[in-house]
């Protein structure tokens, strides 16, 4: 009889059809006025150009950027979707969105399975509002990168595996994998599992997964030479990150995010009471908690960006959790808590934290694009035929029209970095034009103001101040021509004087002009 009345075994796939249109339609509606927005830094500098790389010339290996150990399944997955709908930036949104609602699927679902009873439909609405409240999901799901898809993928094979669908759940990984090579923890745990309940026949439907990624290892060594596609990647994700210091407070910068940041800590307490009242002391919560904690250790420990984006898929993993844990309190008090987090989560979409985060993690990655497009719209309409010295992505974006910032390619010089050291090492007579943005998050009333922290991060993160409008002047010869601020975020353009051309015409047509102008 209990069994019967197990809300999980009520789902049917008319009703699962409903629900992923309906999660679709929250989705593209709260990210409607973002369908349009053009690339952010490492779409247009990593995943868009292989995705068209494989797109235009089958080259599963990209060639028009830096190749690297990332297998290409998301990269096929958008060159299919742009051979049947054409390319476009709104075709790339809505593609990932489609992928982002699947995994709300997924989601809701795995809370079902996990949370059981008779609340488990209350338990799944709170852990996909939460999800979707997020600020870190709601930007990653629309993004052309890898952690929102790993995310769908890993909670697909979760939920394969909890229901005993084996097959599925093999198949949920093969996916996983060749989506992001990190994902093969999950396999690895559940050949684990399986290996110590004794069901081994079982446990052989999950070799695939490791098949598949060395298969594209060997394939990547093959034409790259090298294991991991390129040398740099492989030293700044494996040997930059693995020092002690940066290790360990990734890993800080990681509990940090998913226990406190963003009334987190909301949810950290209320998991912290339902482990002391033994909510979570079952096999199902033991395999959740156990890849949670592998995933966070290993992106933690790999990755020299220490990139929150990592995280993603394990956000599910841990409103499931919240979701449960608030299920032993009374009504009231679960009300009130998630109204708080949810506050919380969208209050953290428009609110920056005092210390340096990647652009990516909220809203303002929207404030960076617009600020790089009015840039590089500036120097298109008055700098078109110069050269643009400049950091990666933003040369990517002045080079390639399709990324959404020029309507032409111009001709952009790319530097390491914005450090004092790197612009002063250019011979002063190259740049005609120069761009320099904040491309880290140092606001006024930062962390970044106190000189012991610069020490640190200059001991350990190669930190450095970028040339002041003065500086720029006096080494390179160039004046300030344009900037624009905007919430803690800026872009300055830089110049010689008589650099400026206006489209059309000839250098001395356009003389006359800015004479006549005068």
């Amino acid at each position: 009889m209990i069994a019967a009345m197990d809300p999980r075994r009520q789902i049917r796939a008319g009703a699962c059809v409903l629900l992923l249109v309906l999660f679709a339609a929250v989705l593209f509606a709260i990210h409607s006025p973002l369908l349009t927005l053009p690339y952010f830094w490492d779409e247009h500098g990593q995943f868009v150009p292989a995705a068209l790389d494989i797109l235009r010339d089958g080259a599963w290996v990209p060639h028009s950027t830096v190749p690297n150990v990332h297998p290409p399944g998301v990269m096929a997955y958008l060159a299919v979707v742009w051979r049947l709908f054409g390319y476009s930036i709104v075709a790339t949104r809505a593609a990932m969105l489609a992928l982002a609602s699947l995994g709300m699927l997924f989601t809701f679902l795995l809370a079902l399975e996990l949370c059981g009873g008779a609340p488990a439909r209350t338990q799944a609405v709170i852990t996909v509002l939460l999800l979707v409240s997020d600020p870190l999901f709601y930007t990653q799901a629309m993004m052309a990168q890898l952690d929102m898809p790993a995310m769908v993928f890993t909670v697909a094979a979760l939920l394969f595996y909890l229901k005993e669908r084996y097959m599925l759940a093999a198949v949920a990984c093969v996916a996983l994998v060749l989506t992001k090579e990190t994902g093969v923890i999950l396999p690895l745990l559940f050949v684990m599992d399986l290996a110590r309940r004794r069901p081994l026949p079982k446990a052989a439907l999950f070799l695939p997964a490791f098949f598949a990624l060395g298969v594209w290892l060997l394939y990547l060594r093959h034409v790259t030479g090298h294991i991991f596609g390129d040398p740099g990647f492989t030293h700044y994700n494996v040997g930059y990150a693995l020092h002690p210091v940066r290790a360990s407070l990734a890993l800080l910068r990681r509990l940090y995010f998913l226990l406190f940041s963003d009334f987190r800590w909301i949810g950290a307490l209320a998991i912290l009471y339902a482990l002391r009242r033994g909510l979570f002391r079952t096999r199902a919560w033991a395999l959740v908690a156990i890849f949670a904690g592998a995933h966070v250790l290993l992106v933690s420990l790999l990755g020299g960006a220490a990139l929150e984006r990592y995280l993603v898929p394990v956000l599910p993993l841990l409103y499931c959790a919240v979701a449960a844990s608030l299920g032993m309190v009374g009504r009231a008090w679960r009300f009130i808590a998630v109204a708080a987090m949810v506050a919380g989560l969208v209050s953290g979409m428009f609110l920056n934290p005092p210390f340096p985060f990647p652009y990516e993690n909220n809203l303002a990655m929207v404030d960076f694009v617009n600020l790089q497009v009015n840039a590089a719209h500036f120097v298109e309409a008055h700098y078109f035929d110069a050269t643009v010295y400049t950091a990666w992505p933003l040369t990517a974006a002045l080079r390639r029209p399709e990324f959404g910032y020029v309507r032409h390619p111009l001709r952009a010089v790319e530097t390491s970095d914005l450090h004092k050291s790197t612009l002063r090492a250019l011979a002063p007579a190259h740049p005609g034009v120069l761009i320099l943005y904040s491309r880290t998050w140092e606001p006024q009333w930062g962390v970044l103001r106190f000189p012991a922290v610069q020490a640190f991060l200059r001991r350990y993160y190669e930190f450095e101040p970028e040339m002041t409008p003065q500086e720029v002047k006096s080494v390179l010869g160039l004046d300030p021509v344009m900037r624009e601020d905007f919430r803690g975020q800026w872009i300055k353009v830089f110049a010689r004087p008589a650099t400026a051309r206006l489209p059309g015409t000839t250098s001395a047509e356009s003389s006359e002009r800015r004479e006549s102008a005068r």
